[in-house]
Parts: structure tokens; sequence; C-alpha cells
């Protein structure tokens, strides 16, 4: 089956497991039933972000859900959000600005050896960045690693000019991870004129020369969309933000809940997003499947003036502590 799978394109087999999905449901067979290996599950779920038809099941069960009458328009909803750590590893500026350079310097050996070997000196920087830049301990004294931050914005410095110079191959500069490194030197260093008139690279510091805000600023060469962000006085985290929405009727007299709370929309955002962004596409989207709320019940972070007036005008009567 697996082998066939991989003859289908994407939407085909994306179509073919929601047919699963309905079958399994029809038949009562289980995910963990003998012949079903949790593999097909994992590499579909790769392929289907691969292409970015990530929603494609969600959106199939909703409709099936939606269909049950175990969700419809009406009722009471709710959204709130939650951080999402990003699959990369924690870098501060200074190993940021190192493993920039590693993470080019890998793009390049591969695209472009013989460029590389004219544009730097290999061995040095291969004895330099060979090892992954947060795999060994950086210097204790402050002294050495502000020499060591000198070193990394030097390198950096060279291989961009040299990426950027007029007899360089123009396909060279459209690499990924080559423009990555331009930007993160663009935003952890500056140039200037010592007292001797020779240039000097700097790192820059938030209290002098200043760095980007947090929504621009890059936290990490591998994962370009990934922010350090802070919810709370004891969050904080490098990845994303997810908004979950999901129904929550009342139960009856009787105590008896007439459906499940299920999820009804899924969104997610960097993390520098403030929640308030959030509303207005997540009741679009609720509206566009036929999922609007009467009652749409959110936390302060979510609500503005205008966004109540907008809900109520749509039928939404948004319940909500206003700042």
């Amino acid at each position: 089956m697996l082998q066939f799978a991989e003859d289908l394109t994407d939407r085909q087999a994306a179509a073919m497991a929601v047919r699963a999905i309905d079958w399994k449901y029809a038949m009562g067979v289980e995910l963990t039933d003998t012949g079903f290996d949790a593999s097909v599950l994992s590499r579909f779920r790769a392929r289907l972000a691969d292409n970015g038809m990530e929603r494609v099941v969600f959106d199939r069960l909703l409709e099936h859900c939606k269909a049950e009458g175990l969700v419809a328009a009406g009722g009471k909803q709710r959204t709130d959000s939650t951080h999402v750590i990003s699959a990369v590893r924690d870098l501060n500026r200074l190993e940021l600005a190192g493993e920039s350079v590693r993470a080019a310097l890998e793009a390049l050996a591969v695209a472009a050896p013989s460029w590389l070997a004219g544009a730097v000196d290999v061995a040095e920087f291969a004895h330099r960045y060979g090892p992954r830049v947060d795999s060994w301990r950086m210097p204790s004294s402050q002294t050495k690693r502000d020499r060591l931050a000198q070193v990394f914005g030097q390198d950096a410095l060279a291989l961009c000019r040299a990426a950027w110079a007029p007899g360089a191959p123009g396909w060279i500069r459209e690499i990924e991870a080559v423009r990555v490194l331009r930007q993160i030197l663009v935003q952890t260093y500056y140039l200037r004129t010592d007292a001797k008139g020779r240039e000097v690279i700097v790192k820059r510091a938030a209290d002098d020369e200043g760095v980007p805000p947090g929504q621009l600023r890059l936290a990490s060469p591998y994962d370009l969309d990934a922010r350090w962000a802070a919810k709370g006085e004891d969050l904080f985290w490098l990845g994303y933000k997810i908004h979950l929405t999901e129904s929550c009727d009342t139960p009856t007299e009787a105590g008896v809940r007439r459906a499940p709370n299920l999820i009804t929309d899924v969104f997610t955002t960097d993390a520098t997003v403030p929640d308030v962004k959030a509303t207005a596409p997540v009741q679009r989207r609720l509206a566009e499947r036929g999922l609007k709320p009467a009652e749409h019940y959110l936390d302060s972070g979510y609500p503005s003036a205008d966004l109540i007036t907008a809900a109520a005008g749509q039928g939404v009567r948004m319940v909500t502590p206003v700042l």
C-alpha cells in the first residue's frame, strides 16, 4: 500500500486518506488494529505539510462532524491561544551570528564548492565552523566573548562581500542561507570608522545602536518565521502562537451535554503577533464554514471596541473583558 501511495499525487493521497477515515468511521476500525502502521499517518502528515495542504484532513473531518450535527452555527464557542515551540535550538545573539555563518558555509560547500574555495580560506573557516556553534562552550569572560563576536562579524562580512562582489555569479546571492546570513549580519552588527580611519565591525547593543523589533528579528538561520516572545511573567519561548477555537455549549438541565466540545478552528501566527490580530480572521473562517457562533468567549487579549461592534453587526456577541 505504501509503494502504491508513493505513485499518487498529494491531492489524490489526501482524498484517499479522507475516504479511509470515513471508512474507518463506518466500519468501526481502530487505528491501533493489526495491519495499520503508525508510519502511514506520519508520512502522510509530512507530505501534506510539505505541499501546504495541512488543513485538508481537518476541514474534511469538520465537515463530517457538521453533517452529523456535532457542530453547527449558533451556540457558544471559545477561543484561546498557547505557545508553540519551534523545532530549532535556542541561540543567543552571539551563537546566532556564528551559526548563520556556518549555515551559509554548509550550503555553499554543496552548491558552489569551487567558488567558495576561491572566496575564503576554507581550512581556517572549516576549523572555526566545523562543529555546530552551540556544541562547544562559549568563553566565560566578556572580553573573550566580545572578541569572538567580532570574529563572527568579520567572517560574515567577508563572505557577504564575496557573494555580492561584481564578479560573483548572481545565483550565489539567491541561495537562502546566504541571504539569511546577510540579514542576520545587518541585524546584529554595524560598521564604523575608528580613530585611525580603519573600518571596524561592531556588535549592536540594544541600548546604544539598537536592534530590530521582535517581529522582524531573526532568531534562527534554519526557521525564518520563528520569533522570541513572552506571555505573562513566566513564559518566554522561541516559535509560534496557535489559536484554538472550540464549541462549548452549556449542558442541559439534566447535566447532559448535547454534543462533545470539538475544535472548530486552528489558526497559527508568529509568536509576536498579539491576540487581537487573530480575532477577525478566526470569526471570518467560522462564518465561511457555516459555524458562526451566537456567543464567542475570549479573554482580554482578543477584543477591541471596533471588533466588538463589527461582530455584533454580524450577529456574534463577543463575551469578553475589555481593557
